[in-house]
């Protein structure tokens, strides 16, 4: 108990841990700038200012938790039995918010694939579908494609992501593994422009046959069309009114 007149130090008061976060987030490289990441076109969306920051994604270390580990060890197993080395072809696994995502070399993915389908210990029947990722500052690994695979007879999820240069935007397809990839390849590559080898019918699927670029980019222009609704016109983004 203190009394009047003594010297006792005041104890320091602990951190703040919102101010800790907030000053580890703003230390964290900037990724991109506005809503859209584009440049030398009028962002309309009020969100020029907007700095979007992402911390290095970094490998998670073993033990995994939860059931990812036993993922892990039937998969290298399984690989090891053909005579393929599991470090070589998933150089990297992030565990982050209960779930678990292998990063797959391009040239690994339908081997890797077949194997997380047919083995006993994995059977991951399902591809519940295949989405792009366009990430410019990235340099050789602009392009993903992130897979999500779900196993009925486990109750487990596991989640693929592969990358691909700009200059290369090449990924083998998975469409003789897992049909339902079909139309998801078409849409990955009409959005984002990742062009999935030995797929049946890459074609459009979303935008016209003769439309030029691949409008989910990064780089894609704001520019567009003008959109008629009830009888009024709607400039494209890159004609309208901009707030500064």
């Amino acid at each position: 108990m203190t009394t009047p007149g003594s010297d006792s130090e005041e104890q320091p008061s602990a951190p703040d841990p919102a101010a800790l976060a907030g000053r580890e987030r703003l230390s964290e490289q900037v990724a991109r700038t506005g809503m859209f990441g584009v440049s030398g076109t009028g962002d309309t969306s009020g969100y020029g200012g907007l700095k979007v920051r992402r911390p290095p994604q970094l490998a998670s270390p073993r033990p995994y938790g939860s059931y990812f580990d036993e993922i892990a060890d039937a998969l290298a197993a399984a690989m090891s039995g053909t005579g393929s080395s599991y470090d070589d072809a998933i150089p990297q696994v992030v565990i982050s918010n209960g779930e678990m995502t292998m990063y797959v070399q391009r040239e690994h993915l339908p081997a890797v694939a077949a194997m997380l389908r047919d083995d006993p210990a994995l059977y991951f029947e399902m591809c519940l579908g295949v989405s792009g990722v366009h990430y410019p500052q990235d340099a050789g690994a602009e392009l993903h494609a992130v897979y999500q695979l779900l196993s009925i007879t486990h109750n487990r999820r596991v989640r693929l992501e592969v990358t691909a240069p700009d200059g290369d935007p090449h990924v083998p397809s998975l469409v003789a593994i897992y049909p339902t990839c079909d139309w998801h390849e078409r849409e990955t590559w009409d959005f984002f422009g990742l062009v999935f080898d030995g797929h049946p019918a890459l074609t459009r699927i979303e935008m016209p046959d003769d439309w030029r670029g691949h409008p989910q980019r990064k780089d894609y222009p704001l520019g567009g069309i003008p959109v008629e609704y009830r009888g009024a016109t709607i400039p494209p983004p890159d004609e309208r009114r901009s707030y500064e």
